[in-house]
């Protein structure tokens, strides 16, 4: 009993430590493939047509979203951000089968196509009209994101300097809400520990605030815009 115990427990070691190094392999693939996209020159007209053809079904022609769907608002994201978020979807770091689906045509798996989306995308005028919660809690949920949220996304919630923080403005309320719960899920697998945590600590009260108050934040924000190598000019 006690060998069978130890060859038990052997066998799950392995598993675990496969699993481990199965994480990490992909999560250092998906790092490869965005730098390699980054380091691309970005055609926005390129991307344009390529959303329009395999995007715009879901997100809207305008990239305005759909609520009802949770599908998000994507126009005037963060180009290094929705450049990640299309390799971890191709590297199956985040979790949707409808975009498991549109990513399993070849071209769209391509590094270039990512960044000219990307391109495009960022110069999409923003979400003129968001969804947004019953207001009930929306002081609560603006205490809560400027104590626990803004020193990542910044206190206007456009997200950081260097672009791999989202922009949490203009985006719809029922959206915001399914990512907070995929977050204390633990359904988005390249989330920092803490804030998976932190967000498992807050009650579905908390959780809705917090995305009421990020739904009623309209505008830009305070953008950081940088011409790149190639002259496309994104934020």
């Amino acid at each position: 009993m006690h060998r069978f115990s130890a060859v038990l427990g052997g066998v799950v070691f392995i598993v675990c430590a496969l699993a481990s190094f199965g994480a990490a392999a992909s999560q250092e693939s998906v790092d490869r493939a965005t730098k390699t996209a980054l380091e691309l020159d970005a055609h926005p007209e390129r991307g344009a047509l390529k959303f329009r053809q395999n995007c715009a079904r879901c997100h809207g022609p305008g990239a305005q979203g759909d609520a009802a769907q949770s599908i998000p608002a994507l126009a005037g994201q963060r180009f290094n951000y929705i450049v990640r978020q299309l390799a971890n979807f191709a590297g199956a770091e985040r979790d949707s089968a409808s975009m498991r689906h549109v990513l399993m045509q070849k071209e769209l798996r391509e590094p270039q196509t990512w960044v000219d989306i990307a391109a495009y995308l960022n110069n999409v005028p923003v979400t003129r009209h968001a969804q947004t919660g019953d207001g009930a809690h929306v002081a609560l949920g603006r205490g809560i994101f400027h104590e626990q949220c803004a020193s990542c996304h910044r206190a206007d919630a456009h997200g950081d300097a260097d672009g791999f923080v989202p922009s949490l403005r203009n985006q719809h309320y029922t959206y915001l809400v399914s990512q907070l719960e995929k977050l204390a899920e633990g359904s988005r697998h390249n989330v920092d520990e803490d804030l998976v945590r932190f967000w498992r600590s807050l009650d579905d009260q908390d959780v809705r605030a917090t995305a009421d108050y990020l739904s009623r934040l309209v505008g830009q924000g305070h953008v950081h815009k940088s011409m790149r190598r190639d002259g496309t000019v994104v934020d």
